[in-house]
């Protein structure tokens, strides 16, 4: 349902990643990437707006409304929306792209 918002609404490069493995706040991440602040707050607004419709429990928005990301807890699933310069230099994808095991591993 909310790849079929994120497509709607015009926003870019959506990835998915799983992370039940690795958090053990929320199962998966979605990240997509928005054109301008307005864009973003467009894209949250009708997030949590069809969530809710459609039954599903979604906080406010986290981010200001001029900002370059926001992000929308949605229980089980966190949404990311960047401006495209704001996710290529905190590069998500990569962050959780992360053996944690194995870092454990050599930390330990």
């Amino acid at each position: 349902m909310t790849s079929d918002i994120l497509e709607d609404a015009k926003a870019r490069d959506i990835v998915y990643i799983n992370i039940k493995k690795k958090s053990s706040y929320a199962d998966y991440l979605i990240i997509a990437t928005c054109t301008s602040a307005r864009h973003i707050n467009s894209v949250s607004e009708q997030i949590v707006f069809k969530l809710k419709k459609n039954g599903f429990k979604s906080r406010k928005p986290e981010g200001k409304d001029a900002s370059d990301w926001k992000v929308i807890d949605a229980g089980d699933v966190i949404i990311h929306l960047f401006r495209e310069e704001t996710r290529l230099h905190y590069n998500l994808e990569k962050l959780w792209d992360i053996n944690f095991d194995s870092v454990e591993n050599e930390l330990a």
